[in-house]
């Protein structure tokens, strides 16, 4: 028999390929279609061969638009029509309009009922059809439902259903059904790639989908094998074919149903509506997202709904462990997850060994907020650069990641501090490093990526940037650590500072400690940081201030210093005049200009709680003075050193000597008590700590065995703020009931 040239293009053999290309660029007119079927099979003399067809024009918008015949001259003839669809997102989807139902074929171009043929046409039929539907398209007994409309993206995402013509025998039956699964499963699968590889879904769903297509490959290549048994094999049957494509049936199956559960959680097929009706009632996070400068995902689907990133291999990793008592399902899904962390592992090799983050789908597990900078840092030193910059992003950490999430955190956040300041050179590129997550070298590669970044921070703030002739700077200002420039200051600038706190001159205050702090011989003038410290007047009482603090709802003592930065003190009428009143002594606070990256560790919150510890040994000092005062004048007053006739007020007198005396004795032990037994013990346990980092080998040449990362830059933190708040408690300065 006479067998025309086929002519590929995209999926099949039955695919639509235009003739002249050129022609078709030019929008001419119509293009000519050419569908011929080279099928050479063992055919019964009761089985007549495919008509061969030829459809011209332009596609039809819908696929179940009805076609009109035409017969002329009496003969019957079918002009379907066809286009090429706009182009979308996803650069490999099929531009081949759906083509024409078999449903709506004229009656004379039906083929003859199964029921007229004999068992053997029966099954080269079928087999005939069945080859054309594990390609993904109808044949002349085997036809979709009708509830199935190709031209719906739902009904192509969960896969065609097909229906047998009456009349096959029950046996042949039987096993159609069954090869018919795969036949859905391959429809299923090619729609879901087409979509899921569209640009809003992300590189994971992308390295996932081009997994997918090698396994699609793989699958034509057998359906191509099967076609050449059918044509060169004699004894090639249905069963035979039922056998061959039982491995494949069973991989697809598992393929199906992790594109089932990948599409129902991006809400592009019927499942729970209930959920997704919560998620869009989540109007706070909604709003959000949408302030801190996020955006709602194309299509009306929100971000919540979209399964990308660290979900779907969270998903891939789920779904290996539920089947991993099949060694044929797990080597399948072990190669789909290998390949799709592939673009995964590189934002994370980038971010941990770079602190850079190429994420431009959103899919990766640290966030970066890039509206919070480091421009503004040097005037207003907030902790909003260090703890909302960088964040994790939980639904998109995978379980692999799970146990180290914190440490791939800080080692981008430390790499991201040293590339901005320019200490440490990090733009070598990074090689051998695990492409995916199956990598025996995973988890190694992320602790030493996170012990290089901590030593490299370290060394930028301890050597470039002193960390430590810092603290000792502002433990020289504020805690008055060999403070006679301070004794000095307090005595020039008297006569000011007895003033009310609005009226004082804060001018002359600073020009008066520029005066002081460069006085030769005094510890300030061999400061180098003393043109850093600043002056000026705080309007709320210390003791009103810590009480409102203390005191707001929910906090406790130890709660009070994480968002005591945060508090906003607003008095009352009374206390409002009663500050008023207050003098310069007691509104007096020192302010330190701190810069970039020592503002990490010396943060907002722990300046606040330096000044806070200042103002109140100043208060002491203050009250010494004004006691040592009152001695002074009760030694020169004729009043207090003449011996009264009146036996009542000589014991007066006797009073007031013994109390202002006392009060004398107890002012100068509390303040040893807080300076000498309080801060000095716990400010040598910190300068331990800091020394210990500086000086790494000390510590590490008593322990024998591989080397271990030591302390880190949050642990640093946590050390400096643990001191101020241990200090601030054993100064009772958090005990409400005393402070009122």
């Amino acid at each position: 028999m006479n067998v025309e040239p086929v002519r590929h293009l995209g999926r099949g053999p039955s695919c639509l390929l235009p003739i002249d290309r050129q022609e078709a660029k030019s929008r001419a007119p119509p293009a000519i279609f050419h569908l011929a079927i080279p099928r050479v099979m063992r055919r019964s003399k009761q089985f007549p061969p495919r008509r061969s067809m030829v459809i011209r024009g332009t596609p039809p918008e819908g696929g179940r638009k009805a076609y009109a015949p035409r017969s002329p001259q009496g003969k019957a003839s079918w002009e379907p029509q066809a286009s090429l669809i706009p182009h979308t997102s996803a650069p490999l989807a099929c531009r081949i309009s759906v083509p024409p139902l078999a449903s709506l074929l004229p009656q004379p171009l039906e083929p003859p009922p199964l029921s007229q043929l004999s068992p053997q046409a029966q099954e080269a039929a079928i087999l005939d059809d069945l080859l054309y539907t594990l390609m993904g398209f109808e044949g002349q007994y085997i036809r979709y439902v009708d509830s199935y409309n190709p031209s719906v993206e739902k009904d192509r995402l969960a896969g065609p259903s097909f229906r047998i013509l009456p009349g096959l025998d029950p046996s042949l039956r039987d096993l159609t059904i069954s090869v018919l699964k795969m036949a859905t499963y391959h429809s299923a699968i090619e729609a879901f790639v087409e979509v899921q590889s569209r640009a809003e879904f992300g590189s994971i769903n992308h390295a996932l989908c081009a997994s997918i297509r090698k396994l699609l490959k793989d699958y034509l290549i057998l359906v191509t094998q099967l076609e050449n048994r059918l044509i060169t094999s004699e004894t090639f049957s249905l069963h035979v074919l039922h056998l061959h494509t039982l491995p494949t049936n069973q991989m697809m199956f598992q393929v199906y149903n992790l594109a089932q559960e990948i599409l129902k959680k991006n809400a592009l097929v019927d499942d729970d509506l209930d959920d997704t009706i919560d998620d869009f009632d989540d109007v706070d996070n909604i709003l959000e997202q949408l302030r801190e400068g996020g955006e709602l995902a194309p299509g009306g689907m929100s971000k919540a709904n979209r399964c990308t990133g660290g979900s779907v291999l969270r998903l891939l990793t789920e779904r290996l462990s539920r089947m991993s008592g099949d060694p044929a399902a797990r080597a399948l899904l072990q190669t789909l997850l290998r390949d799709a962390s592939r673009p995964y592992m590189t934002m994370l090799n980038e971010w941990v060994h770079r602190g850079g983050i190429k994420d431009p789908h959103n899919e990766f597990l640290i966030k970066e907020q890039k509206s919070i900078g480091r421009e503004n840092l040097d005037v207003d030193y907030t902790d909003e650069y260090w703890e909302k910059r960088y964040t994790i992003r939980e639904p998109e950490v995978p379980p692999q990641l799970g146990a180290v999430k914190q440490k791939v955190l800080l080692a981008g956040k430390y790499l991201n501090v040293v590339r901005e300041c320019g200490g440490v050179d990090i733009s070598t590129e990074v090689h051998d490093v695990p492409k995916t997550f199956d990598d025996p070298r995973f988890l190694d590669n992320i602790n030493a990526a996170y012990a290089h970044a901590n030593s490299s921070l370290l060394d930028l703030l301890l050597t470039t940037h002193a960390l430590s002739a810092r603290l000792i700077s502002m433990k020289h200002y504020f805690f008055l650590d060999q403070s006679d420039f301070f004794t000095y200051f307090l005595d020039l600038s008297a006569s000011e500072l007895k003033k009310k706190s609005k009226d004082v001159n804060v001018e002359k205050l600073q020009s008066l400690l520029d005066l002081v702090v460069r006085q030769p011989g005094s510890i300030a003038a061999q400061d180098p940081f003393k043109e850093e410290v600043k002056v000026q007047m705080n309007p709320t009482r210390l003791a009103k201030f810590l009480v409102t603090v203390v005191s707001v709802r929910g906090f406790e003592e130890d709660e009070m210093n994480d968002n005591a930065s945060s508090i906003t003190y607003t008095p009352s009428v009374a206390e409002e005049i009663n500050n008023n009143a207050m003098t310069g002594y007691e509104s007096l606070e020192f302010k330190f200009s701190i810069p970039f990256p020592l503002s990490l560790v010396i943060s907002s919150k722990t300046v606040l709680r330096y000044q806070i510890l200042f103002r109140y040994l100043l208060s002491m000092r203050y009250t010494e003075t004004v006691l040592v005062n009152a001695w002074e004048d009760q030694n020169k007053l004729i009043g207090w050193t003449h011996r009264s006739k009146d036996r009542n007020v000589e014991m007066f007198k006797r009073r007031v000597w013994t109390l202002r005396s006392r009060m004398l004795v107890f002012c100068k032990h509390f303040s040893y008590y807080c300076t000498a037994e309080v801060m000095e013990p716990n400010w040598r346990k910190l300068m331990a700590r800091v020394d210990s980092l500086s000086n790494p080998e000390a510590g590490a040449a008593q322990e024998a065995g591989p080397k271990k990362v030591g302390r880190t830059v949050d642990e640093l933190m946590d050390d400096h703020v643990d001191f101020l708040d241990t200090c601030m408690k054993e100064c009772m300065l958090l005990n409400v009931r005393l402070l009122r």
